[in-house]
């Protein structure tokens, strides 16, 4: 059974600290301390932290009071219970097989990929470059999020050799960087002004047109370059070793291109790689900016109560059979139900979407929904306000 982390549970003890790190283990990804983490003090500022620390007094301040007009504290928490409930009777199968079986799927998919791409028939060739990119947006996309979260396995070791291996070899990213980064920045401050507010998706520099269209399709050479980058900041032995492991992902499928698919120039082989592994890059840029940006910005020093700050600036897409399987449920229709408990798989996600759904219906908060085309509309018409100006400071007036 996959235990609630103590950081969603919103009973921590007044003034209590944690000190997990992102690489202690599959539970210690999820015990995240937006005080002390080190990135969060190089990036955040001082007044910040001190709104993060005065709201974890208060909120110790009221678990204290033996539940005294706690109501709308104690939100969060009820629906852990509905929720946790709901994880406790469902199976291994419900809970992480659906999802590891789609990852293996993607897998099985690559050989007679590469078979097809091998054949001199247009129609042949194209079926193969399709299967392809679909094989690599579900590994790369689906499988490294499932990774980064640690819900492909129970297993600490397993956990962390899972998070290596789809992050890093399949996607050309390092995992310490793609851990620390997604779970204790985005997960533990979104929407915060600064810390948590989806601006590293934004290039203001960029015509609207070339951002949303045409600038997406660079993210296959983007990661890895982002990836060297990062390795700077560590020991020598840890870049050698992110570097290995790049390599390898990144020959390997050059080597099979080679020889399995019978390709005979270099260069050829090179644009086929970066044609697969661009196929989803526009959808993946517009459902990364789409389920936040333009949504309530908080500020550091009032951000509001957890269940108050994931329900006003989070969003769900509607229902995609092509990107619920590739890009997986946490990521497109469930994302309300990944950012209040990100340690779900996305199966479990979509299990819990009408218990979350209606819950947050019956408390009369916002259970935000829009269509894919609407949100684009939105980002392509309010360019300028949304990707290029400073967003507008949301204050919850009763909650905060």
């Amino acid at each position: 059974m996959q235990n609630v982390p103590e950081e969603w549970r919103e009973e921590q003890r007044a003034g209590g600290e944690m000190d997990a790190k992102p690489w202690e283990g599959r539970e210690a990804l999820f015990q995240i301390n937006p005080v002390n983490s080190k990135q969060d003090m190089d990036r955040g500022k001082e007044n910040g932290e001190t709104g993060v620390k005065e709201r974890r007094k208060e909120n110790g301040e009221m678990m204290n009071k033996g539940g005294k007009g706690t109501d709308k504290e104690s939100l969060m928490m009820e629906l852990t219970r509905l929720v946790q409930k709901t994880v406790k009777e469902s199976s291994w199968w419900e809970r992480r097989g659906i999802d590891i079986t789609i990852l293996v799927l993607a897998f099985l998919l690559l050989p007679p990929a590469f078979l097809l791409l091998g054949s001199s028939q247009v129609l042949v060739f194209v079926l193969g470059m399709v299967l392809m990119g679909v094989s690599h947006a579900v590994i790369t996309v689906k499988g490294t999020h499932l990774a980064s979260h640690g819900s492909l396995s129970e297993s600490p070791a397993w956990a962390e050799f899972w998070a290596v291996f789809f992050i890093e070899v399949c996607g050309s990213f390092t995992a310490r960087a793609g851990v620390t980064g997604h779970i204790k920045m985005h997960h533990a401050h979104t929407n915060v002004i600064g810390l948590g507010d989806s601006s590293t998706w934004k290039i203001p520099c960029l015509p609207r047109s070339v951002y949303l269209f045409i600038a997406p399709l660079a993210v296959p050479i983007i990661t890895p370059l982002v990836a060297l980058g990062e390795t700077k900041t560590g020991c020598v032995c840890v870049c050698v070793f992110v570097c290995v492991v790049l390599f390898l992902g990144f020959y390997s499928q050059y080597w099979l291109l080679m020889h399995v698919s019978g390709f005979q120039r270099a260069y050829s082989s090179l644009l086929c790689m970066l044609l697969c592994r661009a196929m989803f890059s526009i959808p993946y840029i517009h459902v990364n900016i789409f389920q936040h940006i333009g949504l309530s910005m908080f500020s550091p020093t009032r951000r509001p109560k957890r269940i108050y700050q994931m329900t006003h600036g989070v969003l769900n897409l509607p229902r995609n059979p092509l990107l619920d399987w590739t890009f997986g449920h946490s990521l497109i229709n469930c994302h309300v139900e990944h950012h209040l408990f990100p340690f779900l798989s996305d199966n479990m996600c979509l299990k819990v979407k009408p218990i979350v759904s209606q819950y947050l219906k019956e408390k009369e908060l916002p259970y935000q929904e829009d269509t894919y085309l609407s949100r684009l509309q939105l980002f392509f018409h309010k360019y300028q306000e949304l990707m290029v100006f400073a967003p507008p400071i949301t204050e919850l007036v009763g909650v905060q």
